[in-house]
């Protein structure tokens, strides 16, 4: 479990605190979505619930962070990289820079851990697979396309088999296929009993990954909840945020007197 109490955190050189007096617990197996709008605090309660925020960032941290009962601050920074991972928006800040192949980057990480060989190598291949990258194997790291090295970047933190994981925006350089790629491998990981925190603005990929969704405005945490109920509530768009298509059709058909679940059932008879 991740259990983040009472976080209020200031960067170095700044005034007033981003994030103020937040409460997150992410229970094993648990994928959450994180949203709001631009500058609301998201990226910055992923550095925090990472432990990177203060621990490599610097700035100021009020409240615990505790992993698997283990407060984080006592942590050294490569304890904390084996119960914990953060991925980027952008794949280049993650990428190692001394791999010659996609392989060897997915690698390094498990290489990191001090696994025997025949560990990290089936912890790699079992990654590439996932995400279905064989034809790459071979290339540059540096020779890739920004979907294809972001869909790298997610798959070298696969291979580490993380306790708990952090990605902000993952997929904001790919395509629906891959989009849809990286949510069938967040669930496989999840399934393993990691949990996973996303904050992430395709609304669609969280409706349907995730259990539960928080919303984030002014760095507090203003909803909390089941997705649906949370994609569903009418101040979502107040806080600038776009439900997923789902949420959007059935606020539709309500409006024009026409009740969703019957829409839903006709549609499961006819796909039957």
């Amino acid at each position: 479990m991740l259990l983040l109490e009472g976080a209020t955190y200031r960067y170095a050189g700044y005034a007033t605190e981003v994030l103020h007096d937040v409460d997150l617990r992410l229970d094993d197996g648990e994928i959450v979505g994180l949203v709001g709008p631009n500058e609301a605090g998201k990226s910055t309660l992923c550095l925090v619930a990472s432990g990177l925020a203060p621990a490599s960032v610097g700035g100021s941290l009020k409240g615990t962070l505790t992993l698997d009962g283990t407060p984080a601050a006592g942590l050294e920074t490569h304890e904390l990289a084996q119960r914990v991972v953060v991925g980027f928006q952008n794949p280049n800040t993650q990428r190692s820079g001394i791999a010659a192949t996609v392989f060897e980057e997915i690698a390094i990480g498990p290489m990191n851990l001090g696994l025997p060989v025949t560990e990290t190598v089936a912890r790699t291949r079992e990654a590439i697979a996932r995400l279905r990258l064989e034809h790459l194997v071979e290339r540059d790291p540096q020779r890739l396309s920004g979907g294809q090295a972001q869909l790298v970047g997610i798959a070298a933190l696969l291979a580490m088999r993380p306790r708990h994981v952090i990605l902000d925006e993952p997929t904001a350089q790919l395509d629906p296929a891959g989009t849809h790629l990286v949510g069938e491998a967040l669930r496989a990981l999840a399934g393993t009993g990691a949990s996973l925190l996303i904050a992430e603005h395709k609304t669609d990929l969280l409706d349907e990954v995730c259990g539960r969704i928080i919303v984030i405005d002014g760095g507090r945490i203003v909803l909390d909840g089941p997705t649906a109920a949370v994609f569903d509530d009418p101040r979502l768009a107040e806080l600038g945020v776009e439900p997923p298509a789902r949420a959007r059709l059935s606020r539709a058909l309500v409006e024009r007197g026409v009740d969703p679940a019957v829409v839903g059932q006709a549609i499961a008879s006819a796909a039957g």
